[in-house]
């Protein structure tokens, strides 16, 4: 088990329903998942449920590079929280607030041993600030 946790966080204005959809919906996932716009999210599946599997293809728009991206559901609170288990054994926790009209979007992982944690946590807030950007103008 990794000791360190790194959190990330937006407020989407948007209410709690679209952006769980948007966040959860593999046609949505496509739009948003990537860090930079050099990159893209050419496929990704979603079996929302305990046991469930995530999964989506993150990849340099030039084809230079690419991974797979893929968890494992352990608890499913339906418009409300998630957590699962990416296939690396890492935990994810992703919390979803009404605030209003307005959506507090909380992610927190754990980190990986490999990429510094500051850079670790740029790389999802950004995918984050991508999501965000995304459920706000569609």
């Amino acid at each position: 088990m990794n000791a360190t946790k790194i959190t990330i966080q937006a407020v989407v204005s948007a209410d709690r329903k679209k952006v769980w959809d948007y966040y959860n919906k593999p046609e949505h996932i496509t739009k948003w998942n990537f860090a930079i716009d050099t990159w893209h999210c050419p496929t990704a599946s979603n079996d929302l449920k305990v046991g469930g599997k995530y999964s989506a293809r993150m990849e340099a728009k030039d084809g230079s590079f690419g991974f797979d991206f893929e968890a494992t559901y352990n608890e499913i609170v339906a418009g409300e929280k998630f957590t699962y288990t990416m296939a690396d054994n890492r935990v994810v926790n992703a919390n979803f607030k009404e605030l209003g009209e307005k959506t507090e979007v909380t992610i927190t992982f754990d980190a990986e041993n490999e990429n510094p944690v500051d850079m670790q946590q740029q790389g999802w807030q950004s995918i984050l600030d991508n999501f965000k950007k995304y459920a706000e103008q569609n």
